[in-house]
C-alpha cells in the first residue's frame, strides 16, 4: 500500500513542503531515500516504539520511505510524526482521507508523547501560502504557529490524539491566538528602568540619541562605572516593535528553537549579549546544521558586546559587512541562506589593560604603548562604524547616595518615539530606510546638510582628529538625530558640536 502525506523542511528562514511517501512490500527491510540525515534515519526505532506503546499496529512488511523533493537535504526530528502516521496508514490504522490537506510536524518519544521542534512558524507561513487546510504540531509549538491566520493549527500532546483526530474519533481544538492583544499587552513589560541609574546624565543623553536614531554605540570606562548596567536598559527606551518587525523577529527565533512554550509573538526588542569567547560562526550564523547567529537573533534589537577587546579579532572583523548592509549571506557547500541582521551594536570596554586610564581618583599603571596596543585590538574600520563613542566616568559617592531619581524609561521612550515619527515621515519614499543611522550619502546631502557655522566646525574637527569620510557621515547622522530630538528642521552648529563630542575616542586622540 502506498500512502502520501506532507511535512516541511526549514532552510534558512523559509520552509519547503516535503511530500513523504510510505510504501510497503514483501520482506523485512527498511529503506529511506530523499537525503535524510542521521536523526531521520534513527527515527524508525522511535516511531515503531511509539506506535506499539500507544497500542496501535505498525506494518509487518518491508517499508520504503521517500521524501520529495529528493535533492533537498532533510534534517531534524520533526519528521517522526508524519512517518508514524504514514506507517499506520499503510497498516489501515489511520484513515487516509484527511492526509492530503494537512501538514504534520513533531518529534516522538518512545511512549508516543509529542516533543517540540524548531521552525514551526515558517512552516505555518508556507503551509498557508500553499493552500493547506491545517497544521498538526506538538502542543508547545501551537501558539507560535497559530499566529498565521487562515490556517488551522492543532496542538497535540500525544500520538494517540493525532490518530483519533484523523480517524474522526476525537476532536482537537484549533489553537486560536488573539495576536494583537497578546502583542500589545507585553510591549511595556520590563524588569529594568533608567530611573534606577544614578548620575551619568551625559551618558543617558547619549543612549537617548542612539535609541532615537538607531546608532551604534561604544562605552569606554573603568570597571564598575555602570557601562553594562545602562546598556541592559537600552531596550526599555527603544520604540516598540511593529507587528511586521515582531513577526520577522519571531520567525528567526522559531528557526533557532528559542521561543518559549506559549509565546505567540516576540513583543519586546531582543537584547543579545554573547560571551567574548564566541566563535565567528556562532556570531554570524551557519554551521554544519544551519543555525541563525547572534547578529540575526539581535535583528530589530540590540547586540551588546561586553569587554570588546577580549573578543577574537577575526570575530570582530566579521561584523564589518553586516553593520553596513544589515543582512548577512551565509554560503556553505550544503546551503546558501540570506538572513536579516538590522541591529544596534552597543559595545563596552575598559580604557586600558589595568582599566583606570583617565580615572579621576585611581592611578593608571599602563604606559602609552600599552594603552595603544590595547586599543589596537579594535580595528580602525570597525571603530569607524560606531556612531557614538562615549567615555563613562565613575559616579562620585555623593551622587550615588544623594542624587534624586532620574527620568524613567517611559519618559525617555516618548521622546525617542517622537523623533522616530519624524524620521518615518522623512524616509517614507526611501526603500529600506527607517531611521537616521540607515541614511545613504545621497540622503545625508538632502536631510542633514549643516549651516555654514556647523560646516566650519565639522571641517576643524576632521582636521584635528584625523577623521575618515565614514566618520564624517556618522557625525552628520548623529547631528540629524540630535536635531530631531530638538524638533529642529535644520541641523545647526550646536547639533554638530554635540555630535563631534561623541567622536572623542577616535584612535588619533586617545591615550596621548
Amino acid at each position: 500500500m502506498l500512502v502520501h502525506l506532507f511535512s516541511a523542511a526549514v532552510t534558512g528562514l523559509t520552509a519547503t513542503i516535503v511530500e513523504i511517501e510510505v510504501n510497503t512490500y514483501k520482506g523485512d527491510k527498511l529503506l529511506m531515500s530523499g537525503l535524510p540525515d542521521t536523526a531521520i534515519r534513527e527515527s524508525y526505532s522511535r516511531v515503531v516504539s511509539a506506535i506499539r506503546n500507544t497500542g496501535f499496529r505498525s506494518p509487518r512488511e518491508s517499508l520504503i520511505i521517500n521524501m520529495a523533493p529528493a535533492n533537498l537535504k532533510k534534517e531534524g526530528t520533526g519528521y517522526d510524526l508524519p512517518i508514524a502516521i504514514g506507517m499506520m496508514a499503510c497498516a489501515d490504522v489511520v484513515d487516509k482521507a484527511k492526509l492530503n490537506k494537512i501538514l504534520l510536524l513533531g518529534e516522538l518519544g518512545l511512549d508516543g508523547i509529542l516533543r517540540p521542534v524548531r521552525g514551526c512558524l515558517p512552516v505555518a507561513i508556507e503551509g498557508r501560502k500553499k493552500g493547506y487546510d491545517a497544521l498538526i504540531v506538538p502542543a508547545e509549538n501551537a501558539y507560535e504557529a497559530a499566529v498565521v491566520n487562515h490556517l488551522k493549527v492543532y496542538g497535540a500532546h500525544h500520538l494517540a490524539e493525532v490518530v483519533d483526530f484523523l480517524n474522526g474519533k476525537a476532536v482537537l481544538e484549533a489553537t486560536v491566538v488573539d495576536t494583537r492583544r497578546d502583542f500589545f499587552e507585553h510591549q511595556a513589560e520590563f524588569d529594568t528602568d533608567f530611573s534606577e541609574v544614578r548620575g551619568q546624565e551625559n551618558v543617558k543623553r547619549a543612549f537617548e540619541i542612539a535609541a532615537a536614531g538607531g546608532h551604534n554605540m561604544l562605552l569606554i570606562g573603568s570597571p564598575g562605572c555602570g557601562k553594562s548596567m545602562m546598556a541592559k536598559r537600552l531596550p526599555t527606551i527603544l520604540p516598540p516593535l511593529s507587528l511586521p518587525e515582531s513577526l520577522e523577529t519571531t520567525q528567526i527565533h522559531s528557526v533557532a528553537g528559542l521561543l518559549e512554550p506559549g509565546v505567540s509573538l516576540i513583543a519586546q526588542r531582543p537584547f543579545r549579549s554573547p560571551h567574548h569567547t564566541i566563535s565567528d560562526v556562532a556570531l554570524i550564523g551557519g554551521g554544519s546544521t544551519f543555525q541563525p547567529g547572534e547578529i540575526s537573533l539581535a535583528h530589530n534589537g540590540v547586540l551588546f558586546l561586553d569587554e570588546l577587546p577580549e573578543f577574537s579579532r577575526t570575530v570582530l572583523e566579521t561584523l564589518r559587512q553586516p553593520l553596513e548592509d544589515r543582512k548577512i549571506t551565509i554560503s556553505r557547500a550544503k546551503y546558501n541562506s540570506e538572513l536579516p541582521c538590522s541591529f544596534m551594536l552597543v559595545a563596552a570596554m575598559n580604557p586600558c589593560p589595568c582599566g583606570y586610564y583617565n580615572h579621576p581618583t585611581h592611578r593608571c599603571e599602563c604606559s602609552p604603548g600599552q594603552i595603544k596596543k590595547y586599543m589596537n585590538r579594535i580595528s580602525g574600520p570597525l571603530l569607524d562604524r560606531i556612531d557614538l563613542q562615549v567615555e563613562v566616568t565613575p559616579v562620585p559617592f555623593e551622587d550615588l547616595s544623594r542624587s534624586p531619581q532620574g527620568e524613567s524609561s517611559a519618559v525617555i521612550r516618548e521622546r525617542v518615539i517622537e523623533a522616530r515619527k519624524l524620521q518615518h515621515e522623512r524616509f517614507k519614499e526611501a526603500t529600506g530606510v527607517y531611521c537616521n543611522a540607515q541614511m545613504s550619502s545621497r540622503l545625508l546631502h538632502i536631510f542633514a546638510e549643516p549651516d555654514e557655522t556647523g560646516l566650519s566646525l565639522l571641517n576643524a574637527a576632521m582636521t584635528r582628529f584625523d577623521l575618515s569620510a565614514r566618520a564624517y557621515e556618522k557625525i552628520l547622522k548623529v547631528a540629524r538625530t540630535i536635531a530631531d530630538l530638538a524638533h529642529s528642521a535644520q541641523v545647526l552648529s550646536s547639533h554638530i558640536s554635540e555630535a563631534i563630542g561623541y567622536r572623542n575616542l577616535d584612535r588619533s586622540s586617545w591615550g596621548e
